[in-house]
């Protein structure tokens, strides 16, 4: 070893012995000062997620007056979605649903039956994210553009089968939490509230991933 080297070596490590505790946890574990460490700071993102829709239904407009009870369903759900954070704490985001073919069946005044659902549609959000480390709280708040596909049948022989097909768009809003891995993965669960027309206190749970570029 030649001797300029062992001198460099030798101030290199002086210099990391005289580097107090919390100096080194500063160096080795940033996100103490910069929570977002963990993550891209910014940046343009696309991912999906897979759910379950839970179909609260209040009414049956189609069947009239005369139905008294309505059997809440679910169904499997599945998103799109792309996004841009403006910094760790803000982005925009859009997606695409489908909420599933949640049914079940009703009863009424001298009919009972069931009913099929369909709702698919487009929503933009406002998302706010609080970062911890690599856990991130968030919540976000949109509007949902949707067309609401329903089939009922009546239990009667030779009974029509009524179809109807709507185009509403009703608040969305929701939250979770989410962790990074790798510094671009993001894994979150997040719950939603949907108003959907009739259905006002409808919910869907999502198990979701996202790549940040």
């Amino acid at each position: 070893m030649s001797k300029s080297y062992a001198l460099v070596l030798g101030a290199g490590l002086l210099a990391a012995a005289t580097v107090s505790p919390s100096q080194a946890q500063t160096y080795d574990n940033t996100y103490n000062s910069y929570p977002w460490a963990y993550t891209t700071p910014n940046g343009a993102y696309i991912g999906g997620g897979a759910g379950r829709f839970n179909y609260r239904v209040d009414s049956l407009e189609d069947v009239g007056q005369g139905v008294s009870d309505i059997t809440h369903s679910s169904d499997n759900a599945w998103k799109v979605d792309v996004g841009y954070r403006f910094s760790p704490f803000f982005a925009i985001e859009a997606d695409y649903v489908d909420l599933g073919n949640p049914h079940d069946g009703f009863q009424g005044t001298g009919s009972s039956g069931n009913y099929k659902a369909h709702i698919t549609g487009f929503a933009p959000f406002l998302v706010g994210t609080l970062p911890v480390g690599p856990i991130e709280l968030f919540a976000k708040a949109g509007w949902l553009w949707y067309d609401n596909n329903v089939q009922i049948n009546f239990n009667q022989p030779g009974s029509e089968v009524i179809e109807s097909s709507h185009r509403f768009s009703n608040f969305m809003y929701g939250g979770g939490i989410g962790v990074t891995l790798f510094r671009h993965l993001n894994v979150n669960l997040e719950y939603d509230g949907i108003r959907v027309e009739n259905a006002t206190d409808s919910t869907v749970l999502w198990l979701a991933a996202n790549y940040r570029f």
